[in-house]
């Protein structure tokens, strides 16, 4: 007897797990029926990165490198399944080695950006990084796979939370990395990945009061009316390469505090 295959069912990736939209809607893309997210779905996006901040934030930055280079593992092992989504395995590797550069930077951002300051009077003087939050982010429309893990990799190095929005076009490798950050040790809800339309989804996240920065670097096209939402509540707005690959990528998401201490005798 012949069989009838199991049709995959592509879904929303939210607080480490893999739930239908709360809508109950879908939406055709790559000939596949992918969940549409609402808005409670954005909203149930940020709570999760907003209850997974403080882990994922509070690990040694030596650790989160070791989570980003277990990502790359798991993303390399599964290199025949991506290339057929993106075309080829030159994007699948440029991917891998994309997150194994930024795993490299995780215990380095704060020797990097950190200093001791000169200050006239009987204190140290000290500038840290911290992270900024929960971050909402547009993956660029092409390089499908290259594109959201270039703009992923350098808002979660430095500890940041993050709530992503698919490239509405071809959506399915960013579902299916979601599928590899899930097996990572990456703790559930510090990445969250949606799916749908961006002009629904976009205003929602760029206005939410609970979203402290907003990656614009995979907008096309003019974004002042995000630019004037995330205003709201004075989001730290970035515009940068969609595939950029930096130390500053990553610094964009950082929050510089300065630690005043008095000098012992």
């Amino acid at each position: 007897m012949s069989r009838l295959p199991v049709r995959k069912t592509y879904k929303l990736f939210i607080g480490g797990e893999f739930p239908r939209s709360e809508s109950g809607r879908t939406y055709l893309a790559e000939d596949q029926n992918v969940a549409r997210a609402s808005r409670k779905d954005v909203r149930d996006a940020v709570r999760a990165a907003r209850s997974a901040l403080p882990k994922w934030s509070g690990m040694t930055a030596y650790n989160r490198g070791q989570v980003l280079y277990r990502v790359a593992e798991m993303l390399e092992s599964r290199t025949a399944e991506f290339a057929d989504l993106v075309g080829g395995e030159d994007e699948v590797n440029a991917a891998v080695d994309r997150v194994v550069w930024y795993a490299g930077w995780a215990d380095k951002l704060a020797q990097v950006l950190r200093t001791s300051n000169p200050v006239a009077g009987p204190y140290f003087n000290f500038t840290v990084p911290e992270p900024t939050g929960v971050v909402g982010l547009l993956a660029p429309e092409e390089s499908p796979l290259l594109g959201v893990v270039s703009r992923l990799a350098p808002a979660a190095v430095g500890g940041n939370a993050i709530v992503a929005i698919a490239s509405e076009s071809r959506p399915l490798a960013a579902i299916e990395l979601a599928e590899v950050l899930a097996t990572s040790d990456v703790p559930g809800g510090a990445i969250n990945i949606l799916t749908g339309h961006r002009d629904e989804l976009a205003p929602v996240v760029a206005s939410h009061m609970d979203v402290d920065a907003l990656d614009l670097a995979g907008m096309d096209g003019d974004a002042a009316e995000l630019e004037q939402l995330a205003a709201e509540n004075v989001k730290r707005v970035v515009r940068s390469r969609p595939d950029g690959q930096s130390p500053w990528d990553a610094a964009a998401f950082l929050e510089l505090k300065t630690v005043w201490h008095p000098i012992g005798r």
